[in-house]
């Protein structure tokens, strides 16, 4: 991928230096927790009937409460020379171009996301975090939060290595903030509230989540177009990171069962199928998983 095309974004807010460090939750002086113990969380919040992420939430909240908040104001951005926050940068600036003229032809006006860089422990305003979490993006204050701990540990135990594959991850969770948007988000939470389905084959979050990697595939297709910047490989590295993290694969893996009622993402099929999706027209009105009688 020839990712230095891409315009580098000033929306990167490197918060390394604020967030800690130390490679995250740690346990008896242990590493930080990785993808696999993601895995065996999501394993054990199947047994016990809880929701893996609030497993998470409950060890985050058991880090240390001082540990400081992100400023809202913030903007310090990372050294020059640090190509990884570079490459950050450069796909974030191309997901803001290529929005922006999608909004735009749609007449609306989009708003871009910031982006914040940490290391081991964050706090958002949807609660403290840490690289456990893996990347997410925050509704409340509109922000992506990125360990880049995480690209490593997504190559190294799932194979799923290659710089398309990370701009698919940052691609996926940009996403969820056009989501936010576009007023899908608001909508989700409403019908949580409502008590209606969230989670399982076909639930809303599942939905939402193959949506926001359909939209990962409508950016990729317009950058293409417009900066040619991907080399032969750089798709297959894509779609080998969507079904790395499906839900099917991740569960037989930590598990050794698959518990499709238990779905938050989606299986590795339907997350391929849904960035090919985006990928192959470049349409937004191609994502409409909510209305997709099958996944």
């Amino acid at each position: 991928m020839l990712w230095k095309k891409g315009r580098r974004s000033d929306n990167v807010v490197d918060a390394r230096g604020d967030s800690g460090g130390g490679g995250g939750m740690r346990f008896g002086g242990g590493k930080g927790l990785s993808l696999t113990a993601i895995v065996l969380i999501v394993g054990i919040g199947w047994i016990t009937g809880q929701d893996p992420m609030q497993i998470l939430g409950q060890l985050a909240g058991q880090m240390d409460s001082s540990a400081p908040a992100t400023s809202q104001t913030q903007t310090r951005q990372a050294p020059a020379n640090d190509q990884e926050a570079e490459f950050v940068a450069r796909i974030l600036g191309d997901t803001e171009d290529t929005w922006n003229q999608i909004f735009q032809q749609a007449g609306r006006q989009y708003a871009a996301p910031k982006l914040m860089l940490f290391s081991g422990r964050i706090n958002s305003a949807c609660g403290g975090a840490t690289s456990a979490t893996g990347p997410f993006y925050c509704p409340a204050d509109q922000r992506v939060y990125l360990d880049m701990s995480f690209f490593k540990e997504m190559a190294q135990r799932f194979g799923a290595a290659g710089d398309f594959a990370q701009a698919y991850v940052i691609a996926h969770e940009v996403g969820h903030h056009v989501q936010t948007l576009l007023g899908v988000s608001s909508k989700i939470q409403a019908a949580r509230q409502q008590g209606q389905r969230m989670e399982g084959d076909g639930g809303l979050l599942v939905r939402q989540e193959l949506q926001a990697d359909c939209l990962a595939g409508v950016w990729a297709n317009n950058a293409q177009k417009r900066l040619n910047w991907l080399e032969p490989g750089d798709i297959e590295e894509a779609l080998n990171a969507a079904n790395a993290i499906g839900d099917d694969r991740l569960q037989q893996q930590g598990q050794g069962r698959v518990v499709p009622d238990s779905f938050t993402h989606g299986t590795s099929a339907q997350r391929v199928r849904w960035f090919k999706t985006g990928f192959a027209q470049g349409q937004v009105n191609q994502c409409d998983t909510f209305s997709a009688k099958s996944l």
